[in-house]
């Protein structure tokens, strides 16, 4: 086995399936292993490249073989799907791995950290906690409409709710009902506060979400994301391609030497586009008290593009500030252009 030079593993919750090549992509190991066999397998195997789809469970696996003295590389499984040949079994998709990874202009994906995992686990749960508050508020509005009271847009209302049930003659059953989904809100409202703290403290001791709270219009939860995504920013050549990550770009259908660019990508991490297109928008409802070349810039653009278009632009240059300011270890400056290499 010392000729393998390159494994690829499909990943699965139970079973894992390897597949194993030399340099000239001859097979030599082909082999099904249990999690606890796959991990006693690769600690006693000599140090290669192993290659494994960015799924569940793949980051900690990653780091597993790291120890071991393994070179562990994530690819995304839209760049496997084309090199898997006619029938789909765990072991073609093993070979698959290994066909994507050995392309040299193929893009990897960069294992994350355990407080990086840690910090994604908190925003999904709290994106999860917001969307379950957004659905008990819409409900409470949507029953009493039904029975004639429509109440103020925001959290305010629903929490002077129990005042306004005082003060109408409703059912006794759905009077219990509404009851029931103001203290479920009272409930998320409490989890989400819980989860913005552990954030913000998670926050506090680390160094490039500081750094990256600088930027103007990032504040600590799009700081906490991106300090989770960006990493140290190796793993992308300039900020151009954080950007195009993120989706942030335009989307280009180009043929015959013409270009015709259409809107933004949208790929990538949808959560964080949302997020810094939210902060481009903060930014520009300031825009009067924001002073430098960036404040300028947006000015200069307001005068010839809508305010979504704007939004995105600038959105696509937080994005790119963000990574000189993980890459190079510096702070934004606000009388400095923003860095976009």
């Amino acid at each position: 086995m010392e000729t393998v030079t390159l494994i690829g593993i499909d990943l699965g919750k139970h079973s894992f399936h390897v597949h194993g090549q030399d340099r000239q992509g001859k097979a030599l190991l082909r082999k099904k292993f249990s999690r606890k066999q796959l991990i006693e397998f690769l600690a006693n195997f000599p140090p290669c490249t192993i290659v494994m789809e960015a799924c569940a469970g793949a980051h900690f696996m990653a780091r597993q073989l790291a120890r071991f003295g393994h070179e562990a590389k994530l690819i995304s499984p839209q760049f496997v799907r084309p090199f898997v040949k006619s029938n789909k079994n765990d072991f073609i998709d093993a070979e698959a791995i290994c066909e994507a990874a050995s392309r040299p202009a193929m893009r990897f994906v960069t294992p994350k950290n355990e407080s990086q995992q840690t910090l994604s686990a908190l925003h999904r749960v709290r994106a999860s906690l917001v969307r379950d508050r957004v659905k008990a508020s819409n409900q409470i509005h949507g029953f009493l409409l039904e029975f004639g009271i429509s109440l103020p847009v925001g959290h305010a209302a629903i929490k002077r709710l129990p005042s306004v049930l005082a003060q109408e003659h409703l059912p006794a059953r759905l009077m219990r009902v509404l009851e029931r989904l103001q203290v479920h809100f009272k409930y998320l409202n409490e989890q989400i506060a819980d989860i913005e703290k552990e954030l913000n403290c998670q926050l506090a001791e680390d160094d490039l979400g500081q750094r990256l709270m600088t930027v103007p219009g990032i504040g600590p939860i799009t700081a906490s994301v991106l300090a989770a995504e960006v990493g140290d920013g190796k793993h992308y050549r300039c900020g151009r391609d954080f950007a195009a990550a993120v989706g942030l770009v335009p989307r280009q259908y180009s043929t015959g030497g013409k270009s015709n660019l259409l809107g933004i990508s949208k790929r990538g991490n949808k959560d964080l586009r949302r997020l810094l297109v939210q902060c481009a928008r903060a930014y520009m409802q300031r825009l009067e008290r924001q002073r430098g070349r960036l404040a300028e810039w947006v000015r200069s653009m307001l005068t010839r593009r809508h305010s979504n278009v704007v939004a995105c632009a600038l959105a696509n240059k937080l994005a790119r500030s963000a990574w000189a300011i993980a890459a190079h270890h510096t702070k934004f400056e606000m009388t400095e252009a923003v860095i976009a290499k």
